[in-house]
């Protein structure tokens, strides 16, 4: 069996045949199990030199909120690339830039989600449907507000029609409290219940919507106005010894450029937040993540469910054992850049650099998150394989080989290759430029769009 060591401090090593992880040494009960150069929790048992180290016997040894202490370290400085490449992108308004010029049509409430569907299928328009909008109160209801403001002024969308009822609490009237200033010419509002013909109108309005985005010309931008969302669904073992680390090194790079790339799922941070806090680029910023990540854990903790319920069965499967082990591979994907921001879930991301980002690690809340922050395409990494897509460009990265030509139609990219390929991230950063020109990716071929907002409280 061939095996990878990732850091020397590492007393287990993975198996590059079935991902999981073996002991290098003999380790003691009690002793902590190191990966990454980091513990994953604890050996409940003496573990021989060989032996597999998983579920039977290493434990979690994640703990509620705690006390943490800024340590600057050295992370990629933005703006230090030599030369920034360019790529061909629209222009809007508001000085904003989106890589496409679609027709979208988002609804304000689930009640009208199969208006939408209809005047979809008639007229071309992308649509997303949601069960939300109505019968939430406080924080849910400012949440679906939040992140249907982001979708409808997310720049990859020409034109918008935003479809309402009537009668909901996310009426069209409050809907534009959120959204502020507003490209009046490109975002149009239709209530369903105050019109006779509503398919008819709505018909009406999308051709509209189209004859203005036809008009529309490309021109050459900086990569350096790029926002990338990060993230990862369905890990294994290799996750971060292959993809995860491979986004890394184009995360460095991106960010190098004055790129804005932008992490979340927090839960898949515990233990693994030191790493990303000692790089916060301020003290300010640092004391942000903090509470970011305390505040999840109390989240978990009020519902009365423990920190360190996670990894999934499919990620156990795959070899990984512990929240820790997998977090530790999650953050991988923010590479060594600095952290520059902290949002809470439904802000959009501005600051080059990295931007963490509130929100769950569910996959559907959290593409839909990361495209409602402003992403204008997404890399996301899988070791199981998944078909979704998000509202943006969404790039899937295999973490092995079996996976990529299992699931050709799911899969962008085979992240395998940068075990045996000092070009694998000049390979995925030309397909980031490509993607950005146009080309489609597999969920955008497929048709594989999907939205879901973050709820937290009572329906009426």
């Amino acid at each position: 069996m061939e095996f990878f060591h990732i850091h020397p401090d590492d007393n287990v090593q993975v198996s590059l045949e079935n991902g999981h992880k073996y002991a290098c040494r003999k380790i003691r009960v009690g002793e902590k199990i190191i990966k990454y150069g980091f513990p994953i929790g604890l050996a409940t048992e003496d573990i021989e030199e060989g032996a597999l180290v998983h579920s039977h016997n290493l434990k979690t040894a994640l703990l509620g909120e705690i006390e943490y202490s800024y340590t600057p370290s050295d992370a990629f400085p933005i703006q230090s690339a030599k030369e920034i490449p360019k790529i061909f992108a629209y222009r809007r308004r508001n000085g904003q830039i989106g890589i496409r010029n679609e027709l979208w049509i988002v609804p304000t409430v689930g009640c009208v989600n199969a208006i939408a569907k209809k005047l979809s299928e008639k007229t071309g328009a992308f649509y997303f449907p949601h069960p939300y909008g109505c019968s939430q109160l406080g924080g849910d209801q400012i949440r679906t507000l939040q992140i249907l403001s982001g979708l409808i002024k997310h720049p990859n969308a020409g034109g918008v029609l935003v479809l309402g009822l009537g009668c909901e609490n996310c009426n069209v009237g409050e809907l534009k409290k959120y959204l502020g200033d507003y490209d009046e010419n490109r975002i149009f509002f239709l209530n369903t219940q105050s019109v006779e013909d509503e398919i008819t109108e709505g018909i009406r309005l999308i051709h509209e919507l189209k004859r203005r985005v036809e008009g529309d010309k490309k021109s050459l931008i900086p990569v350096s106005e790029l926002k990338i969302g990060l993230k990862c669904g369905g890990s294994d073992g290799y996750s971060g010894i292959t993809a995860n680390s491979l986004v890394g090194e184009v995360t460095n790079r991106l960010t190098a450029m004055g790129s804005c790339m932008v992490l979340t799922e927090v839960p898949e941070m515990f233990g693994a937040e030191q790493i990303l806090m000692n790089r916060c680029v301020s003290e300010k910023v640092f004391q942000k993540t903090v509470h970011l990540i305390n505040s999840f854990k109390q989240y978990f903790i009020n519902h009365g469910q423990p920190i360190g319920e996670n990894p999934s069965p499919g990620n156990k499967e795959g070899g990984i054992t512990t929240l820790e082990e997998k977090s530790l591979g999650c953050v991988q994907k923010g590479g060594k850049a600095p952290v520059t921001d902290v949002l809470d879930y439904g802000e959009i991301a501005k600051k080059p650099g990295l931007t963490l980002l509130n929100g769950p690690g569910n996959d559907m809340v959290a593409v839909t998150n990361l495209a409602a922050a402003g992403c204008h395409l997404i890399l996301f990494t899988t070791g199981r394989g998944t078909p979704l897509g998000a509202a943006v460009p969404t790039i899937k990265i295999a973490s092995n080989t079996v996976l990529a030509k299992k699931k050709k139609e799911w899969i962008d990219f085979d992240a395998m290759q940068a075990l045996k390929d000092g070009k694998a991230d000049e390979k995925l950063f030309e397909l980031i430029i490509h993607t950005a020109n146009g080309d489609l990716t597999k969920n955008e071929r497929n048709g594989y769009r999907d939205i879901a907002i973050f709820k937290d409280g009572v329906t009426l």
